[in-house]
């Protein structure tokens, strides 16, 4: 299966090492609005054209998308459907719904597959939180993110705070309330808002001269990213923030809580460690690239989501290892 990775940023990067790791994949070719700069960081030996360079995806059989939710993907998502079959990973949660009916509609006029926010969270964790709610019939579940001191860096909105005016680099890291993680594994089984569950931590270089105020006002009341939150501002020099906040890592769990039979406590609970989340979801896309392969193969058109994934789809081995090996 021959695939072509658009946009080579740090998803970016972690889909051709991950494409080297599943030996029943190639890369085709690689997609950039910044071609030079992709040449000159992994060399000539790969195939590396302008993302505008539509006729190259024929060199393809599936497109991962690998720019960011705020603007990239609503703009590229919809465009590059209509040349081949493409996934991303979209992680806009209060807008994803809206994002999928657009993905469906451009897929669907040229009998093209597109499947959306692929990842763990949106991704493998939507996938838990359905079963923890059709297992535990009534269940509440939970997703927690960023559950160790540091807290979990967000590439999603680390990338939402670079596209703000003024502002020249910046992190995000996303923390756990504890209190509310404790009230959900004692059954409480609390009615929690966004804002009961994490705090938001960011660390921002601003550019020469821009006005930090204006810039801490918009990230705390950016729409979808960090309004209803309670959201720390640091202003740090370029130094620090290459120094001390370097790496990816990422952590989370879901908690599906509720009863059984006459009123038997019931939890399931599902966790991820990641030490470089952009490489976790970078894997999850390659594997969730074969899944589109085979699906179109069998003429699936539209929009889909991990939801519609049978997990046979996306190894490897054969249903009849599959069944020997895992079941």
């Amino acid at each position: 299966m021959k695939l072509a990775v658009i946009g080579y940023g740090n998803i970016g990067r972690g889909v051709l090492e991950a494409i080297k790791k599943n030996s029943d994949m190639e890369l085709a070719c690689i997609l950039s609005r910044s071609p030079d700069r992709v040449r000159a960081e992994i060399g000539g030996s790969y195939p590396i054209y302008a993302s505008d360079d539509f006729e190259k995806l024929q060199e393809a059989d599936v497109a991962i998308l690998c720019g960011g939710s705020k603007s990239d993907l609503p703009e590229q998502g919809p465009v590059y459907a209509q040349y081949i079959h493409t996934l991303d990973s979209y992680d806009n949660h209060s807008e994803a719904y809206a994002y999928y009916q657009t993905m469906d509609e451009a897929a669907k006029k040229t009998e093209h597959l597109s499947c959306i926010s692929i990842g763990w969270d949106p991704g493998t964790f939507s996938v838990q939180r359905v079963l923890g709610n059709a297992f535990i019939p009534g269940a509440k579940t939970y997703g927690f993110y960023g559950t160790s001191e540091k807290g979990g860096l967000s590439m999603g909105h680390s990338d939402a705070l670079r596209r703000i005016a003024g502002v020249l680099d910046a992190r995000q890291y996303t923390h756990a309330i504890s209190e509310s993680i404790e009230k959900v594994r004692r059954g409480e089984n609390p009615s929690l808002k966004p804002g009961d569950m994490h705090w938001r931590e960011c660390f921002v270089v601003a550019k020469e001269g821009a006005d930090t105020a204006k810039i801490e006002e918009a990230i705390k009341t950016m729409p979808g990213y960090f309004a209803g939150y309670k959201t720390l501002v640091h202003f740090v020099s370029k130094e620090e923030l290459e120094t001390k906040h370097q790496g990816f890592p990422h952590d989370g769990l879901v908690i599906g809580a509720g009863t059984t039979g006459s009123g038997n406590p019931a939890r399931i609970e599902y966790t991820n460690i990641w030490g470089s989340n952009s490489e976790a979801t970078a894997s999850i896309l390659v594997a969730h690239a074969r899944a589109v392969y085979r699906l179109a193969k069998e003429g699936k058109t539209g929009a889909i989501t991990a939801l519609d994934i049978a997990p046979a789809y996306l190894s490897p081995q054969s249903r009849e290892d599959l069944i020997k090996n895992f079941l």
